[in-house]
């Protein structure tokens, strides 16, 4: 059964194609699909379950991503505490951006030591990795707070280091609000933290940012201007990551970002420029050797991030095969991430119900949502599959599918 109409994706392209004076049958051709296609999309009958299409859908109507998918969903199971701290958010950011664009607010709130900021720091970091939306909104915005008063008052290296913790919680700052469907404060957190990067004038701290502005783009759609930034990044990084005086940190985002670019060339179709991405991240991983993975700049990179970045780009490309095989010999379990196992159990879980395995993928998506379930029902490509399934039915996992159903709230 179609979900209600204020529930579906569809109900917003009929709104959205409306809006742009489109037939049907023109939006339809735009994506080289039929008008019955077209209708079954309006209508719930048919999945909107890959980026790629949402976003070209969005680019031709002229409508936000984010609005297409319905974001940020409200879920009551604990997601109004979570956005209740948005405002918050909204606050400090501003005044961060403020603060590193050379204006002077008052301080708010009495200085913290940078040592105990920097453990903060840490912890929130680790929330990241744990995928724990809920912990990391809690904790965002007063270590922003007392990151913004640090900056104001501290002098010397005590400041740089001070500059150096804001880029970092911005950055977790804005894989948080992406995650929780504010693109418009991720975008901002992610300009915060390319401020202090600039300030601070070191290369690595502005790969790791330009990885984490890449980020930001995809979440609204901006494909062709992530691969712009990522490749502006390479660039610079390239002298520090060849060679006899390379590093491990400047190989490993170098890998990262190629990441980036994967994701961006399989949402806008490019397979070959896809896979081409991942092939070279898996080099750079290869030559870092098989257990290292990038915690202190985020990105987790290693062996088993290519193979999480590998399926959801097969995934994108309706390559599902593909994409579970194109890094073999890796055991997702040993990545040090939860937040990126779970990105791939979800990815896992969409490429089994395409290959037909549809009581699998509920059980995957079942069991990822156990580990960090606000993750897991709040990710849109999570919502679509689950609704998808929900239209088709799984029998033999029925109480399953409906216990995710509840707790994504798609049920009228």
């Amino acid at each position: 059964m179609p979900l209600p109409s204020d529930e579906h994706i569809g109900a917003r392209v009929e709104i959205a194609r409306i809006a742009a004076g489109l037939t049907r049958a023109e939006l339809a051709g735009f994506l080289s699909r039929t008008e019955y296609w077209a209708e079954g999309i309006e209508s719930g009958r048919r999945p909107l379950d890959r980026y790629s299409v949402i976003i070209a859908l969005a680019r031709r109507c002229g409508v936000d991503v984010g609005w297409l998918l319905g974001q940020p969903y409200q879920l009551r199971d604990g997601g109004d505490l979570v956005h209740a701290h948005v405002p918050a958010f909204r606050t400090v950011l501003s005044q961060a951006g403020l603060i590193l664009f050379g204006r002077q607010p008052a301080p708010h709130g009495e200085t913290v030591d940078v040592v105990v900021l920097a453990e903060r720091t840490r912890r929130a970091n680790r929330a990241r990795q744990a995928a724990d939306l809920s912990g990391l909104a809690a904790v965002l915005p007063p270590l922003l707070e007392d990151l913004n008063t640090a900056v104001l008052t501290a002098t010397g290296s005590l400041r740089e280091e001070a500059v150096r913790l804001l880029a970092d919680a911005a950055r977790t700052a804005r894989m948080c609000l992406n995650q929780l469907g504010y693109p418009d404060l991720a975008w901002s957190a992610a300009e915060v933290a390319a401020d202090a990067a600039r300030e601070l004038d070191d290369p690595v701290v502005k790969a790791a940012v330009a990885w984490d502005r890449c980020g930001a783009m995809l979440h609204q759609g901006s494909l062709r201007e992530a691969i712009v930034v990522a490749d502006a990044a390479l660039r610079d990084l390239e002298p520090y990551a060849t060679g006899r005086g390379r590093g491990a940190a400047a190989v490993s985002l170098r890998g990262a970002l190629h990441l980036r670019c994967s994701i961006a060339h399989a949402r806008g179709g490019q397979a070959a420029d896809a896979w081409a991405r991942i092939a070279a991240a898996l080099e750079d991983a290869d030559q870092l050797g098989p257990d290292q993975y990038d915690l202190k700049w985020h990105t987790v990179f290693g062996r088993g991030t290519v193979a999480v970045h590998a399926l959801e780009t097969g995934v994108e490309l309706d390559q599902p095969d593909a994409g579970l095989q194109r890094v073999p010999h890796v055991d997702i379990a040993e990545v040090p991430s939860q937040e990126r196992r779970t990105h791939y159990a979800i990815d896992e879980a969409r490429a089994l119900h395409r290959m037909g395995k549809s009581a699998e993928a509920v059980a995957k998506l079942r069991n990822a949502a156990v580990g960090a379930p606000f993750y897991v029902h709040a990710d849109p490509m999570s919502r679509a599959l689950v609704s998808d399934l929900a239209r088709v039915g799984v029998p033999s996992q029925a109480s399953a599918l409906s216990g995710l159903v509840r707790s994504m709230e798609l049920a009228g």
